[in-house]
């Protein structure tokens, strides 16, 4: 989620993995501050030739982040990391896609239940 307090800056909330020391990331580095920078979802195959890409775990191939949108305005995302390479298809764009625009949607309606906890 974007760090009310710095918009500038993600804040990585609840997640299942391994540990990452990428727990603040500047809108300005990686994939996940690519996609908010352009509001889009961005599909990474090949994580490894991708020079965005900011390393959590070696066993990462492919990644797909999509933008959380609330009141017209990017307020976080949802990133998915996956062992294999090409692992994200269309079909799983637009499903995360409409998942985030429910999450946004709830975010709206529940100012006062924050996701970032």
């Amino acid at each position: 989620m974007l760090d009310p307090a710095d918009p500038e800056t993600l804040i990585l909330g609840p997640f299942v993995g391994d540990p990452t020391p990428h727990v603040r990331i500047p809108v300005t580095q990686g994939i996940c501050g690519a996609a908010v920078a352009s509001g889009k979802t961005v599909i990474v195959d090949d994580v490894n030739a991708d020079p965005r890409y900011l390393s959590c775990s070696i066993e990462t191939k492919s990644e797909i982040v999509v933008p959380i949108y609330a009141h017209g305005v990017v307020v976080g995302e949802i990133d998915i990391d996956s062992h294999n390479s090409a692992a994200f298809t269309e079909t799983d764009r637009a499903f995360l896609e409409e998942l985030a625009r429910v999450v946004g949607v709830y975010m709206e309606e529940h100012p006062d239940k924050p996701l970032t906890q």
